[in-house]
C-alpha cells in the first residue's frame, strides 16, 4: 500500500494549527488527495474518534462522508463536462480504482457513471425559472431555460455558458420565443399549468414529452413527480434527505437567534405596503423554520393592504421586506425611511428589517427554497452558509452553524 505523506495544513503566516474550518476547507481543495481521519485529527490536535464526533455535531455530517460528496460532485461535473475516460475521472476525484470508484458512484447517485452520462445526454427545456430551479435539483442542467440578468440573475450568473439556448423570462408572450424553444430540439419539455392551451400543442407536436405539475402541488410534490417522469427517484431522494437535514441545522440556530420574535413579511408597492405570504415564504419561514406570523390571515397565502396604525398594532419584532423594482416605489422606499411612524416601529428601531430580493423569494422550485434557507441564516445570523464555492448543481451541502 502506498505510504500517505503527513499533512502540514498550519497556517504559513503563524505556523499556528487552523481550525475545523480550515481543516474542511483544506479538504475542499485537497479532495482528490489521499486523506484519513488519523491525518485529519492529528493535525487538529484531537483523538480520531474526538475528531470524528465533533466534525459530525459540527457540520452534520462525517468528515469521510464530506469527502465523498466533495468527490463524486466533481466526478458529476466530469462526466458533464469533460471528455475524459472513467479510469482519468477516478483519478482526478481521489480514486485509485475505477471499479471502486464506479460503485461507490452508484451508492451516492443511484445509478452507475455510464448510465448517468446516458441520462446527462437526453435534452430537457425549461420554460420557467421554477422549471429550472426542479431541474437543477435532479442533477439536471437544461438545454433551453429563461436566463435573464436581473430576473434570474442566480441562473444567469451560474450557468450561462452551460444552458444552450437562452429564453426571455417572459417567453410565454413572446412566439418567436416558443418557436426558439422548440428549435432547440428538446426530448422533453417541463412547462407550468399557466400555459396557453394552444402552445402547449404546438410544444407536444414538436417534442417526445411534456409535463405540468400540478398546480396546487408542493414544491417538493412537483419534484418528486418530475423526477418519475424523468426517472430520477434515486437523485429526488438523496436531494430531500440532503435538504431535511440541512434545514434542521439551519433551524436550530435561526430559532435561538429569533426565539419568540413575531415576523412579518411586507411587500411595497407605489406607496401601499402589503402583509404578504407566498408559497416559499410559507413553507421555509413558517413551516420549515418555525417563525411565529406577526400577522395572520384566513388564508395562508396572502397579499393583504397594511395601514401604519394596523402595523403599529402589530409592531413586529422582525420584518422582511420586499420592494417592488419600478421607480415609484423606490422613491416610496427612499420616503418611507424618514417616516416617523415608519421608524417608530420596533423591528426598525431595533435594526431587524432585512430587505428581501424578488430571486429566489418568487420562484417555488426546489433550488429556490434551499436558496431561501441559506438567504435566512444570511440575515439572521450573519452567518454565510455557502462555504463550498464550487458547488453549482445537485444537491444541498450542510453548511456549517
Amino acid at each position: 500500500m502506498e505510504r500517505v505523506q503527513p499533512l502540514d495544513i498550519s497556517d504559513t503566516d503563524t505556523g499556528e494549527r487552523i481550525g475545523m474550518a480550515g481543516i474542511r476547507a483544506f479538504m475542499a481543495s485537497h479532495f482528490h488527495e489521499p486523506l484519513s481521519i488519523e491525518q485529519l485529527a492529528g493535525v487538529a490536535g484531537f483523538r480520531p474518534k474526538y475528531f470524528s464526533e465533533l466534525f459530525k455535531k459540527t457540520y452534520g455530517q462525517s468528515p469521510m462522508n464530506y469527502l465523498t460528496d466533495l468527490r463524486i460532485s466533481r466526478a458529476k461535473q466530469y462526466l458533464q463536462e469533460s471528455g475524459y475516460l472513467l479510469r482519468e475521472i477516478a483519478h482526478k476525484v481521489g480514486y485509485s480504482d475505477e471499479f471502486y470508484f464506479s460503485r461507490k458512484f452508484k451508492k451516492e447517485i443511484g445509478v452507475p457513471p455510464s448510465a448517468f452520462v446516458r441520462r446527462q445526454k437526453r435534452r430537457i427545456a425549461a420554460c420557467s425559472a421554477a422549471a429550472t430551479g426542479q431541474l437543477l435539483a435532479l442533477d439536471i442542467i437544461p438545454a433551453a431555460a429563461p436566463l435573464d440578468a436581473k430576473w434570474t440573475h442566480y441562473y444567469y450568473n451560474k450557468y450561462y455558458s452551460l444552458i444552450e439556448t437562452h429564453l426571455r423570462v417572459d417567453l410565454l408572450d413572446q412566439e418567436t420565443e416558443v418557436d426558439k424553444l422548440i428549435r432547440s430540439r428538446p426530448d422533453a419539455i417541463i412547462g407550468h399549468a399557466g400555459m396557453d392551451v394552444d402552445w402547449r400543442e404546438s410544444l407536444l407536436r414538436n417534442a417526445q414529452n411534456l409535463f405540468i405539475p400540478r398546480e396546487d402541488g408542493r414544491w417538493d410534490e412537483q419534484l418528486q413527480e418530475l423526477a418519475v417522469f424523468l426517472d430520477r427517484e434515486p437523485q429526488c431522494r438523496l436531494w430531500l434527505e440532503r435538504y431535511e437535514q440541512k434545514a434542521g441545522l439551519i433551524k436550530e440556530q435561526v430559532s435561538a437567534a429569533v426565539d419568540e420574535d413575531k415576523v412579518i413579511v411586507m411587500r411595497l408597492s407605489g406607496d401601499q405596503l402589503y402583509a404578504y405570504c407566498n408559497r416559499g415564504i410559507r413553507d421555509v419561514l413558517y413551516e420549515q423554520l418555525g417563525f411565529s406570523p406577526a400577522y395572520t390571515h384566513s388564508s395562508r397565502l396572502y397579499n393583504e393592504p397594511v395601514t401604519f396604525s394596523e402595523l403599529q398594532a402589530l409592531d413586529p419584532q422582525q420584518l422582511l421586506l420586499l420592494i417592488c423594482p419600478d421607480s415609484p416605489t423606490r422613491m416610496s422606499w427612499l420616503s418611507l425611511q424618514h417616516n416617523e411612524r415608519w421608524r417608530s416601529l420596533q423591528a426598525v428601531r431595533n435594526g431587524y428589517v432585512h430587505l428581501l430580493p424578488s430571486d429566489p423569494w418568487f420562484e417555488y422550485s426546489a433550488v429556490a427554497v434551499d436558496r431561501m434557507l441559506e438567504e435566512t441564516q444570511l440575515m439572521i445570523t450573519g452567518k454565510c452558509p455557502n462555504l463550498q464555492g464550487d458547488r453549482v448543481h445537485g444537491y444541498p451541502q450542510v453548511y456549517p452553524l
